[in-house]
């Protein structure tokens, strides 16, 4: 059966618009950048409606999260790939005139012992300041940029953020939320995963959150050594559940009505896009696809079945990808061996999107307000 993306998966606050007038007022315009791992993005929008126009972004694999593991420090090589690509990032930023920005690290910089040194080098090298977020605001950016992506229908909901040093995973009821308001609701969570007191609109509630210390980079180098390539996948997917363990919900049988779960990573994008064999890369077809899980257990076994060489060459998963698909899969699978079901939502958003979402809501700036 054809997959059908869910109705409402383009709406607000929708990423990726046709690109805004060539010269908009930088007044109007907001940054966000977030370095993770292994790659370091950006985007540059301006609010419309209650939805924002995509004016510039930046994307680069830069590794800055290679041989943390062992380690316990940023290398070398790392800090100068990472800073090169933040240059690029300060003079888009400077094009635009951007004054209103959030700059965030992740899970790399919360890990190494050397990242005071490295956010000193980088603000000395590019101007840029960067802040080092915590797990749980980086599992609640990643959660209100997937609401558009939440079916009215859904009255148990797991948000999953693949990254590459951890894993967010965020699991929400919405039983107590009219049906008509759950999107909304979930873009409510911005201001924190505890609903303010006194509040006059229906509360999300989360009943538990989790972030893994086990991202498709983090969890590769873990089983470096195991050569044989289904195996190292298999130990890969058992060690991550293991890990799953001090997360409320796990334990728990999930029924498969009313129940949700949204990907969003280049993992799950990726998966997506080799079930639809796109050999070149189109949002519009990932963005809000649903997939079940025999969907994407038939492309995990087409992967292994390819092994590493035919991986690389697979147009695909393409050449940035190929040697962290398998972790990235291993992950899912878990996830879909805990709690199988047929409704899973691929996004392409993130925290990327949150950033901008909820510096646009702090501002008063969208349509309606903030929801």
């Amino acid at each position: 059966m054809a997959p059908k993306r869910p109705v409402g998966a383009g709406a607000f606050p929708k990423p990726v618009e046709p690109l805004a007038p060539p010269t908009p007022d930088p007044a109007e315009l907001y940054a966000a950048l977030d370095l993770g791992t292994n790659s370091c993005r950006m985007l540059i929008a301006q609010p419309k409606g209650n939805q924002f126009h995509v004016v510039d972004s930046f994307s680069k694999s830069v590794q800055l999260g290679i041989g943390l593991e062992a380690s316990g420090r940023l290398s070398r090589g790392s800090m100068a790939r990472t800073v090169q690509a933040l240059r690029i990032c300060r003079k888009k930023l400077r094009k635009h005139d951007v004054r209103r920005m959030r700059l965030v690290a992740t899970e790399a910089c919360r890990r190494a012992s050397n990242a005071r040194d490295f956010m000193r080098f980088v603000e000395r090298e590019t101007g840029l300041k960067l802040e080092i977020i915590q797990p749980e605001e980086e599992a609640r950016l990643a959660v209100i940029s997937c609401a558009p992506l939440v079916s009215t229908k859904t009255e148990q909901l797991l948000v999953v953020d693949i990254g590459g040093g951890s894993t967010e995973l965020v699991w929400i009821d919405l039983t107590r939320v009219p049906k008509v308001e759950r999107p909304k609701a979930i873009m409510r969570l911005h201001a924190g995963f505890k609903p303010a007191d006194g509040s006059p609109f229906p509360a999300a509630r989360v009943v538990d959150w989790i972030s893994v210390p086990l991202g498709v980079a983090t969890l590769r180098d873990q089983f470096n050594d195991v050569e044989n390539d289904a195996a190292r996948f298999a130990l890969m997917s058992w060690f991550f559940e293991e890990n799953l363990a001090e997360f409320a919900p796990y334990a728990s049988e999930q029924a498969k009505d009313g129940f949700q779960i949204i990907g969003t990573s280049g993992t799950v994008t990726t998966v997506a896009a080799s079930h639809l064999g796109l050999k070149r890369y189109d949002r519009n077809r990932v963005d809000g696809l649903r997939m079940t899980s025999e969907q994407i257990d038939k492309v995990i076994r087409d992967y292994l079945s390819l092994g590493p060489e035919g991986r690389r060459n697979d147009p695909r998963i393409g050449r940035d990808r190929h040697a962290l698909i398998m972790s990235g899969a291993a992950i899912l699978q878990a996830l879909l061996r805990v709690w199988p079901t047929d409704r899973l939502s691929v996004a392409d958003r993130g925290l990327r999107e949150g950033l901008l979402y909820a510096q646009m809501s702090a501002d008063g700036v969208l349509e309606d307000g903030p929801y």
